[in-house]
């Protein structure tokens, strides 16, 4: 290295000129996204010992750094994929919360509609117009039914599409960090300095990966970064990537899923580890939102048809046919049983169906479906388990070929599997799809079974007070027995045809028993009869030689006893196990959806507030200020003049002691 004023000279312009280098570096990359601001880092240079003390021999530059602060970085990094997450999420749950919710479009106006022509049916059940209208209500509630489960499968394979095209930028931007792991090396290991142009280009990489899945990355010895994702699973390592993949679900080949590719395959990952980023949202909406919407408007569909159908049954048509008549159809509505999916991956022979159990019965007909699905998962020696997935609890187990009803669902293991086969059962997912009304019923209006099976009628020589109502079906009755005449004597009524059940003024009931029925229990009167799963309300007291006909409710065709039931459904607790109406479900569907949507966009426009701070933050530090490099090259270019000046002394200075020689 020279010495002397020339050498100073020469290293304090080459200094100013890289000064003035980075400086325009700045000036032109200042709305490059992801660069950082850099600068240079000078030192001087090795002075020379002499009598008159160390004599500085000028300056150099050591290097040129970025203006960067990894743990700031970090911050806008873990705001930015929370935020990417929940828009996603909220783009997706918004679109259900408006179809859901819309006034003209939901379930509650063709609810509401049927019930109507239910209504007009029962004021005139001989009117064939009025059963014409409730059918096409009917036919209006299993469109709507239909048209929101549609749109909702729409917005599912929406999802399916967004996951895909996430997994496929996922694994184009891993290939492109991997690609700049490798320069970085590279140039780093020529030089022995920062290549602050590629760390920039890598750290815009991570962070628009970051915004489609959350990720974690490490530095390597050489300078490359490693880039996790979920718990741990590589995604970069160095300049190798591990391919991400959307495929079909193995256990519900309606969803795709995420899929890691290792040497011995693709490992189909959890969605518990799809978190952060654009997919971390698809997938959690699908998880909280979508299925449950589907899953409890099917159970609401599933709820009308069961207990609606269930009620027909009970009844006659105008035709006279009662239930076990050639002719009769009971079912009003038509549903579909449970969808069984056995997983891809399963070794054994096992099978499993299922099908929606009949509703139960406590005053009115109810089912005990919820809005999750179940999963069967089989053990060794043919002992198995069934899974709620909703919660994860347990819900049922056994051994071998068998049946069980778990939540309004009967579960049948024809055959068992192998240790580790799973079926997935989805009770409702596709009834609010393919609900529809019976085409017998909808073709002849006739078939809608109105009336009540049975009726009584006292004979016209009575004289005592007793009454005797026209009576009530339930499930299973038989009308085998009838006509049958009851007749009174003093203390009791004869001629209850087989077992009978008894119910007095003060609550208690007697036994099934037969022959004679007492007119007393003690201080009490009898209030009701049943038997054949007949039931009849008695009220007063007969007088000896009363007599009452139970028999068939031929020519009834103005009754409209069983209609009147149908109307009282829409009222009744028919939903989650008795607690709910049709009504209520569907409005809790709606609150319940609703909440989630607005939570999300409060939680989205709070991140929101502190990206916004973790991005000023690094601006702060990072980011470049145009007034400020201005300055700084007005500093540089005095800088390389001062050092021009310099080499201009300098030759003056040699010039004059040439000339002191001539």
């Amino acid at each position: 290295m020279g010495t002397g004023i020339f050498s100073i000279g020469v290293s304090g312009i080459a200094a100013a000129q890289m000064g003035l280098l980075t400086t325009e570096h700045n000036v032109v990359n200042a709305n490059t996204p992801g660069y950082s601001r850099q600068t240079t880092t000078q030192a001087t240079n090795i002075a020379v010992n002499t009598g008159a003390g160390a004599m500085g021999q000028g300056v150099h530059v050591q290097t040129v750094k970025r203006m960067y602060d990894s743990y700031v970085n970090s911050q806008v990094n873990t705001a930015q994929t929370q935020v990417s997450q929940l828009n996603a999420f909220y783009s997706e749950i918004s679109q259900i919360d408006n179809l859901l919710a819309d006034p003209n479009a939901g379930l509650s106006p063709a609810l509401q509609s049927f019930f109507a022509g239910v209504q007009q049916v029962a004021s005139n059940p001989s009117l064939l117009p009025a059963r014409q209208s409730m059918i096409s209500n009917a036919q209006t509630l299993v469109t709507r039914f239909q048209d929101i489960q549609s749109r909702i499968s729409e917005i599912a394979d929406e999802v399916n599409g967004r996951i895909t095209d996430a997994v496929s930028e996922i694994n184009a931007y891993a290939a492109q960090i991997a690609d700049v792991n490798q320069r970085i090396v590279v140039a780093e290991a020529a030089y022995q300095q920062p290549a602050n142009d590629l760390l920039d280009q890598r750290d815009q990489l991570v962070s628009e990966l970051n915004k489609r899945i959350r990720v974690q990355t490490s530095t390597n010895s050489n300078g490359s970064y490693n880039v996790y994702i979920g718990n741990g699973q590589q995604l970069v390592v160095g300049s190798q990537v591990m391919q991400l993949t959307a495929t079909a679900s193995t256990s519900d080949p309606s969803k795709i899923v995420v899929g890691l590719k290792t040497n011995s395959g693709t490992l189909q990952m959890p969605d518990s580890l799809i978190v952060g980023g654009q997919l971390g949202g698809l997938v959690d909406f699908r998880n909280r939102s979508l299925d449950s919407v589907a899953n409890d408007l099917g159970r609401i569909a599933a709820s009308v048809a069961l207990t609606f159908n269930a009620q027909h049954e009970l009844g006659q048509d105008l035709q006279g046919n009662i239930q076990g008549n050639a002719g009769f159809v009971g079912n009003f509505f038509s549903v579909p049983s449970p969808i069984v999916l056995p997983n891809s991956g399963n070794t054994g022979t096992g099978a499993v169906s299922a099908s929606l159990a009949a509703p139960s019965n406590s005053g009115n007909f109810y089912t005990n479906l919820t809005n999750s699905n179940y999963q069967v998962t089989f053990g060794g020696a043919g002992a198995y388990t069934i899974t709620r997935l909703s919660d994860g609890q347990m819900v049922g187990s056994g051994s071998g070929a068998g049946s069980l009803t778990v939540d309004g669902v009967a579960i049948t293991i024809g055959a068992v599997g192998n240790s580790g086969d799973t079926f997935v059962i989805k009770p409702v997912a596709d009834a609010a799809m393919t609900i529809s009304v019976d085409g017998r019923v909808a073709a002849d209006p006739r078939l809608i079974a109105a009336a009540a099976p049975v009726r009584t009628a006292p004979n016209q020589t009575n004289t005592g007070s007793m009454t005797i109502s026209q009576g009530s079906v339930a499930t299973g009755y038989s009308t085998a027995g009838l006509p049958a005449t009851l007749s009174a004597t003093a203390t009791t009524l004869n001629g209850v045809p087989g077992t009978w059940t008894a119910v007095y003024s003060d609550g208690t009931s007697s036994a099934p028993s037969s022959g004679n029925v007492p007119l007393t229990a003690g201080t009490a009167t009898l209030a009701k009869i049943t038997f054949n799963g007949m039931s009849f309300d008695i009220k007063g007291s007969p007088a000896a030689g009363d007599q009452f006909t139970v028999q068939r409710n031929a020519a009834g065709v103005q009754d409209g006893r069983n209609a009147v039931l149908f109307a009282k459904l829409q009222t009744q607790n028919t939903v989650s196990g008795g607690t709910a109406t049709f009504q209520a479900a569907f409005a809790s569907l709606v609150a319940d959806n609703g909440i989630m949507t607005r939570e999300t966009k409060v939680k989205m426009d709070a991140q929101g507030a502190v990206l916004k701070q973790a991005q000023s933050a690094r601006e702060a530090l990072s980011g470049v200020n145009l007034d400020e490099e201005a300055a700084e090259m007005l500093k540089f270019q005095r800088a390389y003049q001062a050092s021009s000046k310099i080499l201009e002394i300098g030759n003056q200075l040699f010039d004059t002691i040439l000339s002191l020689g001539r």
